[in-house]
């Protein structure tokens, strides 16, 4: 075997071991569970984005899309994929599984003690969790908006989190 053969054969060799290692360190997929609880999520969410802008209206009827107050429009997005959930973000804040601030995940509800009705831990306000640290709900001039989960007054009247997907 000449020189220039030897080494095309070592190329060859060393790319076909590399393509080979490379798909042993592949990582593996999220189990079926995992998977299917992200993308409902994730659905519930972008499901609920196409509300943008929609206006708030404190105690807004359950029948309507033309406004919502926070805890209708959670009830609203959430029943397209099957959760239905009681009216008040205080029944809410009762349902499904406790979640831990540091574990939320994309369809998570969260839920805050703001406002006159606050007294720093009754729940007063809920919003959907949407990864990153953005949460998308429905609140006072707004409407229907996204906000940052990690500062201003929505890192400050945090309560809790629940798992309902």
């Amino acid at each position: 075997m000449t020189r220039h053969n030897w080494a095309k054969k070592a190329v060859v060799i060393s790319l076909s071991a590399a393509m080979g290692f490379g798909a042993l360190l592949t990582v593996a997929p999220a189990t079926p569970v995992e998977a299917a609880s992200t993308s409902k999520g994730s659905q519930v969410v972008n499901f609920g984005k196409k509300y943008m802008g929609t206006p708030y209206k404190f105690g807004a009827s359950t029948s309507t899309t033309k406004v919502f107050d926070c805890s209708s429009f959670m009830k609203h997005i959430f029943k397209k994929y099957g959760v239905d959930l009681p009216r008040t973000s205080a029944a809410q804040s009762k349902v499904g599984k406790a979640v831990s601030r540091s574990n939320l995940r994309t369809g998570d509800l969260v839920f805050f003690s703001s406002g006159s009705r606050s007294n720093g831990s009754n729940v007063t306000h809920v919003a959907v969790y949407m990864g990153n640290g953005k949460i998308l709900h429905t609140y006072g001039k707004p409407g229907v908006t996204i906000s940052n989960l990690n500062s201003g007054t929505w890192n400050k009247t945090y309560v809790k989190a629940r798992r309902v997907l």
